[in-house]
């Protein structure tokens, strides 16, 4: 395993994160609460995938305040592993009644998130979304009173525009208070064509997020990337010439997002390459996405199973030249 270090963050952070948006730590979730009667079982099985997961050297995980909260913080207590664990977790995500970017649902969900986590201080404090009018200040302003009371150690953003970062890093930095340090947009070889869930989701994929990558790799921040294999479409079930698995093995959002020929065609060379290799296909396009020279990436990644866990922490470890990374992206060579 890899590990990569970011100031703030007192441990080395495994480069594979561990995404808690699982069915076992969802159903787990309902079991905190009552909703199950067998609750003990589906503690236990959440732990186990959890023991499972940090016994392959992952010590980074992922959650949000509407998922894996609960189970990850029963887990990191039963274990006794809160000083050994980096938390990521995310807030200030939209529902259906209103947007939540505010400085009154950043502080509700920072307070809610260290409960369910039983924990006093949050390694990775993300926001989950952006209002693009709402200004930066409430916003910086509420993350940096959670920051100096000790609560955040690191914060950031998901799906936020290289564009509205740098707005709200401008103003922290001419106030004196703690910017955005790491953000956490979708990035994988496959160019999201449509927004998977309808709007706010940020992508830095492809040729049109070129200067979104730009602006990261020049600021230094460390980059989240979720869906790193495509919600499927790098899992080795898609085949290159059966279009139509897409339909079988990723679900409508999924599909919506990447199921179109510029990224059928990145699979197939995905396909030739692995062959060459004698690895499978998702090892080829987890291993792109950590062998991009300008980005400090960790990835996201929710499989359950240990043999693809396997296989995701040694694509961190393999290496691919920027020629075979360029061919992967756009069939040219550099």
């Amino acid at each position: 395993m890899n590990y990569g270090n970011i100031r703030g963050v007192p441990i080395p952070i495994s480069r594979i994160v561990f995404g808690t948006a699982t069915s076992k730590l969802f159903a787990a979730f309902r079991s905190v609460y009552g909703g199950a009667d067998d609750f003990d079982r589906r503690l236990t099985d959440a732990f186990e995938l959890l023991d499972m997961v940090y016994a392959a050297g992952v010590n980074c995980f992922d959650c949000a305040d509407h998922y894996g909260e609960e189970p990850l913080g029963e887990w990191l207590e039963a274990r006794g592993l809160r000083d050994k664990v980096v938390i990521l977790t995310k807030g200030a995500h939209h529902n259906a009644w209103r947007k939540r970017v505010t400085d009154f649902d950043i502080l509700h969900d920072v307070h809610n998130s260290l409960a369910k986590l039983k924990t006093d201080v949050i390694d990775l404090y993300l926001l989950h979304r952006d209002d693009p009018t709402v200004p930066v200040a409430p916003i910086m302003n509420a993350l940096n009173r959670c920051f100096d009371e000790g609560k955040l150690r690191v914060f950031g953003v998901s799906n936020w525009t290289w564009q509205r970062m740098e707005e709200a890093n401008e103003y922290a930095f001419k106030h004196g208070l703690e910017p955005f340090r790491v953000t956490s947009p979708n990035f994988s070889l496959a160019e999201q064509v449509e927004d998977p869930w309808g709007g706010g989701c940020q992508s830095i994929s492809g040729e049109s997020n070129k200067l979104a990558r730009a602006w990261v790799a020049a600021h230094g921040m460390p980059v989240f990337a979720y869906s790193p294999l495509a919600r499927g479409l790098f899992s080795g079930r898609v085949r290159s010439d059966h279009p139509e698995d897409a339909k079988e093995y990723m679900d409508e959002f999924a599909q919506k997002g990447y199921a179109y020929p510029v990224n059928f065609a990145r699979l197939k060379r995905c396909e030739q390459l692995a062959k060459e290799k004698g690895v499978s296909v998702p090892e080829i396009a987890m291993a792109w996405i950590f062998n991009q020279r300008d980005l400090d990436v960790y990835a996201l990644t929710g499989t359950t199973r240990a043999e693809n866990l396997a296989k995701n922490i040694a694509a961190g470890e393999m290496k691919l030249t920027d020629e075979e990374c360029s061919w992967l992206e756009s069939g040219e060579h550099d």
